[in-house]
């Protein structure tokens, strides 16, 4: 008697198949395609253009072919994994595609469709938002056709970007180094992250006063200077600082108003794929990468005793904070059981975008009483801890509002005016999943006071500050800038951070994202020819026009015209100007040595350098010394130009390596009248000299 047949499901990843296995029985079997199966060839771009079509004699493989079609081909190694795929759909009595209910699933379900012979318009597409025995059961009774807007959606997307790395990475081979590369995503976050650094580096601090009285009734408290004569009142040096402080003691303060206040705080929503992202990186000081990765984990399935392998939490990759009804309704019987009903709060969050993949919910526990500490002995530290912080976001957002009861007093001093606040928790709502209970802490309590009161200042505290320049961007500050500036979506965003790594365009320097020389010629040269590809206003408006294929069903293919004829146009320019240059060789006249052909000047990933122009048959360069016209304080010779292995400019001594005297900024002639240390140039919107010796604050 033969076997009855089974139906197949066919998931992504192995583990996420076995997990799936448990839940359906024996009547399915499910296997993986280990992510896609079908992609565009590494080797060359594998997208028909336009002039492809024009040719008098056209390539065979382009029959049939339109302007922008994809040329897939089966992905190298997968031969055998394709070989059972086909054989065990061959024998199974229905077919279920239950990849990632996303653009990229969809696609990898399209593709795996092709390959089996199965109808895309039948019902033969699954998706569920989380690995649970409910859904997964609930999604087989639901089959749908696959989506083409979702499916036109992803190949949009990888025709556009293999059209700007393909066309663009080799001019920046020919121009700077093998091996380099460019994206539509990539390039416009690297540009920010150069930026960011311009500001820094241009930056000059302001120095301010503050006036900080303090006074005790009861309890202490203390008070700022922040107005005079009923105007903002800024403090620029000490000397006004010891003025208006002499003023102040002379005078007599006064409690001229108080306002008190109930004041309320919500909580934040649920997860999305980018702010899970950024509070990890926060919180836990886990890289992007890293966040997926063990979030990847919890979504698949761990085993849990008494439970069995489960999917710990819903989809990971979503730009929505909508919740599904019934795990709204599992939060409010959660929290009103454990909490009490003051507690719940029944807030419905809405998106601050279009509807972009709404049919996801927002990250969120697949199992709400299952809490952290259940399973911790079960699971490794990782992926306990980053639970923990989608279990306590997700059942906060439910909650109520924490409650205030803020107090505002100003006081009056002649007239001079100075404001103090102070707030007191009267409901913690939220708060308590949040801090466990901590929240008093955090209170700052202003004593009882009357209007008109005379008080008595106990001190006054006089602070030099400095304005600070903006931060260096951060993996978790860079998401929020991408998001905000609506560049990349955030399934990108950990590779897009990994890229400009790997390509060493940015260095880390503790948590900070900083450009490196490379970094620098890459933006120069982008910015320079392909303007339009690190705009940040134009990335973001073709990020919307892409959301449209998969929203409004506009046809991908228009998109991908309008964006070619651009790059084409600026790819020409850029060809052009780069020949030109290379066409005229700029002599130094200096003959070669070795070979006696004159030298030239040439530009390479590091600055400028001198090379032969036998090359490449003589391979002679120099670098090029360059006398800054001051003589080294330690040994009397020439300072120099200089640069680092990465790249970075700095001035050192000639006679090195005798004399390893160097300095970052540039050094003058003139010497400090302090210490007698050489006054070196900060780089700013208005040049300042500083001395050099950081022991020594004399500038000028």
């Amino acid at each position: 008697m033969a076997a009855k047949k089974k139906i197949l499901v066919i998931v992504e990843s192995p583990s996420k198949a076995k997990t799936i296995g448990k839940f359906l029985g024996s009547r399915y079997k499910v296997i993986a395609s280990v992510g896609h199966v079908r992609d565009l060839p590494k080797s060359k771009l594998g997208i028909v253009l336009p002039e492809d079509l024009n040719k008098e004699e056209k390539d065979s493989k382009l029959e049939g072919k339109t302007a922008f079609d994809p040329l897939y081909i089966n992905i190298r190694g997968k031969g055998d994994l394709i070989k059972e795929l086909k054989k065990e759909a061959r024998n199974a009595s229905k077919i279920y595609l239950a990849t990632d209910p996303d653009r990229e699933g969809e696609a990898i379900s399209w593709h795996l469709a092709f390959l089996l012979g199965i109808d895309i318009s039948s019902p033969c597409r699954i998706v569920f938002n989380e690995i649970t025995s409910k859904a997964i059961k609930e999604a087989v009774k639901n089959p749908r056709p696959i989506d083409l807007n979702l499916v036109d959606a992803q190949q949009a997307r990888r025709v556009l970007d293999r059209l700007v790395g393909y066309r663009i990475s080799p001019l920046l081979w020919m121009k700077v180094q093998r091996g380099l590369s460019a994206g539509r995503v990539q390039s416009a976050a690297l540009k920010i992250i150069c930026d960011r650094e311009d500001e820094i580096k241009a930056f000059v601090p302001e120095e301010f006063w503050t006036i900080t009285a303090t006074f005790e009734k009861d309890t202490a408290f203390s008070a700022k200077l922040a107005e005079k004569s009923g105007k903002k009142l800024t403090i620029s040096n000490q000397d006004a600082c010891e003025q208006i402080a002499a003023e102040l003691e002379q005078g007599s303060y006064t409690v001229k108003e108080i306002e008190e206040k109930d004041r309320t705080r919500k909580p934040a929503p649920p997860f999305t794929t980018s702010s899970l992202q950024q509070d990890a990186a926060n919180k836990l000081n886990f890289t992007t990468r890293k966040t997926m990765m063990v979030a990847q984990q919890l979504y698949e399935g761990i085993e849990i005793k008494g439970k069995g392998t489960i999917g710990l939490v819903s989809y990971i990759r979503t730009d929505s904070v909508r919740v599904s009804d019934e795990a709204r309704a599992a939060a409010k019987e959660y929290i009103e059981g454990t909490l009490g009903k003051e507690f719940y709060g029944g807030i419905v969050f809405s998106n601050r975008k279009k509807d972009v993949q709404d049919a996801h919910e927002a990250i969120r526990p697949s199992y709400i009483d299952l809490t952290p500490e259940e399973i911790k002995n079960q699971v490794t530290k990782d992926q306990y801890n980053l639970y923990m912080l989608i279990w306590q976001r997700f059942v906060a957002s439910q909650m109520a509002p924490a409650e205030y009861k803020a107090v505002n007093v100003s006081i009056k001093n002649g007239s001079y005016l100075l404001r103090a606040s102070g707030s007191k928790l009267l409901f913690e709502g939220f708060l308590k999943v949040l801090s466990n209970g901590k929240n008093r802490e955090e209170e700052t309590l202003i004593p009882h006071l009357g209007e008109g009161e005379a008080i008595t200042a106990k001190a006054l505290e006089k602070e030099q500050n400095f304005t600070q320049p903006p931060l260096r961007f951060t993996e978790a500050s860079l998401v929020k800038e991408l998001e905000d500036k609506d560049i990349g979506r955030p399934s990108t965003y950990a590779p897009i951070v990994a890229t400009l790594s790997d390509r060493n365009y940015i260095m880390k320097e503790k948590k900070s994202l900083v450009p490196t020389e490379l970094g620098y010629i890459v933006t120069e040269m982008m910015s320079e020819y392909f303007k339009e590809i690190v705009d940040v206003d134009f990335t973001a408006n073709m990020e919307e026009k892409l959301d449209d294929i998969e929203v409004k069903g506009v046809r991908w293919k228009n998109i991908i015209e309008d964006y070619y004829g651009t790059l084409e146009s600026e790819l020409q320019k850029a060809y052009d100007e780069i020949n030109e240059i290379d066409k005229e060789p700029e002599l130094t006249g200096d003959i070669c040595e070795k070979c006696g052909k004159p030298m030239a000047l040439k530009h390479g990933k590091f600055g400028d350098f001198i090379a032969c122009t036998g090359y490449p048959e003589c391979k002679n360069t120099k670098a090029i010394v360059e006398p800054i016209g001051v003589a080294c304080p330690s040994c009397g010779s020439d300072l120099i130009i200089k640069r680092t292995k990465r790249g970075r400019i700095f001035y050192g001594c000639s006679n090195f390596p005798k004399c390893r005297q160097a300095y970052w900024d540039k050094p003058t002639d003139k010497k400090c009248p302090k210490c007698g240390s050489l006054l070196v140039e900060k780089k700013g919107k208005d040049s300042q000299l500083a001395c050099s010796n950081k022991e020594c604050d004399y500038k000028e």
